[in-house]
């Protein structure tokens, strides 16, 4: 295995450079709230996990896992709603020649709307999280899946959970 590293605003495409520009032109998009492009660096079919993510309704329990062009964008959207200066910073990529791309990325922001149980307390959250990537040979993103500490998230924002 080999680790390819390109650091964030080095202007190349994802076609120009593979999987590791793919991930990053994703994270650069996602840092200027860009939804569409975000979806648009992603195959149609892209499936979409993040692990820790689930929001309790009156009758089921929605998790986080699907496709990126439905669950994806509506998480994405919503955090951003939620969290209007949401941010990202790359502190560690790596790939291999198989288009599989590990990215730790720290993510923070401040709450000025309401997040699922999560009530907008003006609080602020800086949490590390894992990104796992699968990029096509075309240089697009075919699979995502995240993970993070959601304990720490909640409580870095003021929520406690009483069952």
């Amino acid at each position: 295995m080999t680790t390819d590293v390109i650091r964030a605003g080095t202007e190349v495409t994802p076609h120009e450079s593979g999987a590791p520009a793919a991930v990053l032109a994703f994270f650069d998009a996602y840092r200027v709230h860009d939804v569409e492009r975000m979806v648009d660096l992603c195959t149609e079919g892209a499936d979409f996990r993040y692990v820790p993510f689930e929001v309790r309704g009156r009758q089921r329990v929605l998790h986080g896992e699907g496709k990126v062009r439905t669950i994806g964008k509506v998480i994405w959207t919503a955090l951003i709603d939620a969290f209007p200066d949401l941010t990202n910073a790359v502190t560690s990529l790596r790939a291999d020649e198989q288009g599989n791309v590990v990215a730790e990325v720290s993510v923070g922001g401040i709450q000025a709307r309401p997040f699922g149980i999560i009530a907008s307390a003006g609080g602020h959250f800086e949490l590390p999280h894992l990104f796992l990537f699968h990029v096509t040979g075309d240089g697009l993103i075919d699979d995502i899946v995240a993970y993070w500490d959601n304990v720490d998230w909640k409580r870095q924002l003021g929520c406690v959970e009483v069952d």
